[in-house]
């Protein structure tokens, strides 16, 4: 078992109090978005083994199967195949969506093959994989997710009352649904932004004027205005009006495959995802839009979102489902004097605690092992083929692979 060292990503949408909270340090009056913990080569965990530290990305790669597993190696080759994250919002997230693995290689061979330097801002493929997400929350969290029916978002245009919008709800109300989708989401994108402004500027007015109402689409508005707040004039505005808007309680999940666009408004959760950087972003956003390769991989469809919540096996783990093999996502919620908890040991796994105190007891053949106590905020590596039983009280989120 290794105690992990993760790095903090400084974004400018994080919160500046959430992750020092988890983690009982001093706020430092900077954004502390993002807390990975992982392989990820920009910021791999720290480890500390035979009395030297080291980076985890290095460890697998100096013995990818006693790390990883062979399963692990076999199917994902040497590397962690996900990256697990606490993500702290404090405005909203850039409008994206993310590639399939069939798009994400073709992509990244094609940028390859064009010579596209790997950090040039207008690049979308970092890298060959796919991005799926699983997001739970830790506090009460707002997203977007999927597209809306576009007769439900005609009438929540329409109710704007703002003439700029009238040609985005006839076509709504006109076209076949995929055919309407994509066709407001290219002309949002593909506007002239100062030609935009006023329509977002007086489509965000009237979303302020009815979030306070008592209409069916209240708590929509008030998401939209916030976005609308935080990006003044941005088309972006308009194109999250096309999306679902989701109220996350803690302990509820979302899962966010390829193709569906997708935002993160505000809240606190842990996030696990498979190892890749490939976004393709919609807006809301001052980096690159690339409209043509957003419009080919995002899907057209209306979805109702799928609030995900755990299914308890008969060992007390609870299970948060993903159709993906690169990750799982699961928890315990241990009351004090409890039984502990033997986990299951075939794949590489990372802990981290997130309330209470965990304790992680090594099993070995003989008995009980080596001993590792996790505080809140704090999370560890256990190698393929480590027993650990957890004990304690308090609440521990489990990353594994689905292998």
């Amino acid at each position: 078992m290794d105690l992990l060292t993760n790095t903090v990503r400084p974004y400018a949408w994080g919160s500046t109090t959430a992750i020092p909270e988890l983690l009982g340090t001093e706020p430092t009056g900077e954004p502390q978005a993002e807390l990975w913990m992982g392989a990820h080569p920009g910021a791999p965990s720290r480890i500390d083994r035979a009395g030297g530290g080291t980076s985890l990305s290095e460890a697998i790669a100096a013995d990818p199967e006693g790390e990883l597993g062979p399963a692990v190696v076999e199917a994902f080759g040497p590397r962690l195949p996900f990256l697990f994250k606490v993500l702290a919002a404090a405005s909203p997230l850039s409008l994206q969506v993310h590639p399939d693995l069939v798009q994400a290689r073709e992509g990244f061979a094609d940028e390859e093959e064009r010579g596209v330097p790997a950090d040039a801002p207008h690049r979308n493929y970092k890298d060959a994989n796919h991005k799926p997400e699983l997001i739970c929350a830790l506090t009460p969290f707002t997203g977007l997710c999927g597209f809306r029916r576009p007769a439900d978002t005609a009438d929540l245009l329409e109710a704007l009352d703002v003439g700029g919008l009238k040609p985005y709800a006839d076509i709504l109300r006109a076209r076949p649904e995929d055919e309407a989708l994509g066709e407001v989401l290219t002309a949002v994108l593909s506007a002239d932004r100062e030609a935009m402004a006023e329509t977002v500027g007086a489509a965000a007015a009237a979303a302020r004027r009815l979030a306070t109402g008592e209409g069916p689409y209240a708590r929509e508005y008030a998401a939209y205005a916030g976005i609308a707040g935080h990006y003044p004039g941005d088309p972006g505005v308009l194109a999250a009006m096309l999306l679902n808007v989701v109220r996350l309680e803690p302990g509820d999940a979302l899962y966010l495959g390829a193709g569906v666009p997708h935002a993160y408004l505000g809240g606190l959760g842990v996030e696990l995802m498979a190892n890749s950087d490939n976004v393709l972003r919609c807006g809301l956003t001052p980096k690159h839009v690339d409209v043509p390769e957003l419009l080919r991989v995002v899907r057209f469809e209306p979805t109702e979102p799928e609030v995900l919540r755990p299914r308890t096996t008969s060992g007390g783990e609870e299970v948060y489902a993903a159709p993906v093999d690169e990750f799982r996502l699961s928890r315990y919620v241990l009351a004090p004097g409890s039984e502990p908890h033997d986990l299951d040991d075939r794949t590489p796994q990372i802990l981290l605690c997130t309330d209470g105190e965990i304790t992680l007891q090594e099993v070995t053949g003989g008995g009980a092992g080596g001993e590792l106590v996790l505080a809140r905020g704090r999370s560890a590596f256990v190698r393929a083929g480590e027993r650990v039983a957890v004990s304690g009280s308090g609440t521990l989120f489990r990353a594994t692979v689905a292998v």
